[in-house]
């Protein structure tokens, strides 16, 4: 089967686009015949060898930790699929990903995937769907009402955290460039701040009950966020490599995330695609033996949007 992989640490050109042996599922798990892959940033911090301590892949490493696919064969154990079904997941991280013609999965990572949108497409959900699920119910414990701020909004997890916290009652100011304040404010935004122009600590006049920052910023901006959060809020951040603040004298809970794959939490992704209350987008759809162009423009600071990267079919 074909697969992109890479060899060694280093810049995007040490990837390669190769034929592997095709896996074979072990207990508890399903090969997976893969529609599509995409691409989110840690691929590209796993590449450069920078996560090397909390995500210790083994050499040679296919990358892609989103997939959408068919179930292909099912390993010793494995219930509640069979051959033909339609699967998304968030494949664990120091496995071999989906960058590749086939995968294999643990069953407990898979749910069914969207009927209403595109197979390859659904590639586009797991783990920014999950990680704007997690940052503002599991760890923000949002309730309809609140003020939510969801700084860097125009990025994959942004446009789900708008949407998601939108359709769950909240108040949503979300920072934008131009170049996405449109879709933010389709996606739900009450209020949609350029942070080009602007200072978000002096557009938000109110306080609000949560922060959530999806933006690399510096620490400073970051304890900034922190004054606009009224007595009891939290600040939930995503750039791990910057620890949240927090001001335990107004209780104040400052939430680093990491997030984790979770099918249940999926499957009610999931289910909002299918209703509709949950928009998936695509900003480009590439084939797998362009994955390494997508890392050189992800590290050029120029990619468009959401890439799904899509699997060869023979």
């Amino acid at each position: 089967m074909k697969a992109v992989r890479f060899h060694e640490y280093g810049d995007p050109s040490v990837l390669r686009y190769e034929d592997v042996e095709q896996p074979v599922p072990g207990d508890g798990q399903v090969l997976i015949r893969v529609a599509a892959t995409s691409f989110n940033g840690v691929d590209g911090n796993i590449r450069g060898g920078f996560m090397q301590g909390p995500i210790p892949v083994t050499l040679p490493h296919t990358p892609g930790l989103d997939v959408s696919g068919t179930v292909e064969a099912l390993g010793a154990g494995v219930t509640g699929f069979e051959a033909g079904d339609r699967v998304v997941g968030f494949l664990p991280m120091a496995a071999d990903g989906a960058a590749a013609q086939y995968v294999v999965a643990p069953a407990e990572v898979l749910t069914a995937a969207p009927v209403s949108i595109p197979l390859a497409d659904a590639a586009a959900l797991p783990i920014v769907g999950l990680t704007a699920w997690q940052a503002l119910f599991d760890h923000a414990e949002l309730t309809p009402g609140q003020r939510v701020l969801i700084n860097g909004a125009g990025g994959g997890v942004g446009g789900y955290a708008v949407q998601l916290a939108k359709s769950a009652g909240a108040y949503v100011i979300a920072t934008a460039s131009p170049r996405s304040s449109e879709q933010v404010t389709k996606a739900g935004a009450d209020e949609v701040v350029d942070h080009t122009t602007t200072e978000v600590t002096a557009a938000v006049t109110e306080p609000v009950d949560v922060v959530l920052n999806l933006a690399p910023i510096e620490p400073a901006q970051l304890a900034a966020l922190l004054t606009l959060i009224r007595p009891g809020g939290a600040l939930v951040n995503t750039t791990v490599w910057m620890p949240a603040p927090s001001d335990e004298q107004r209780q104040v809970r400052g939430i680093d995330l990491f997030v984790r794959s979770d099918a249940e939490q999926l499957s009610r992704l999931v289910a909002l695609i299918d209703s509709g209350e949950l928009h998936v987008a695509v900003a480009q759809r590439v084939p797998l033996a362009e994955l390494g162009a997508v890392h050189a423009r992800a590290a050029a600071g120029a990619l468009p949007g959401k890439v799904v990267v899509v699997a060869p079919t023979a």
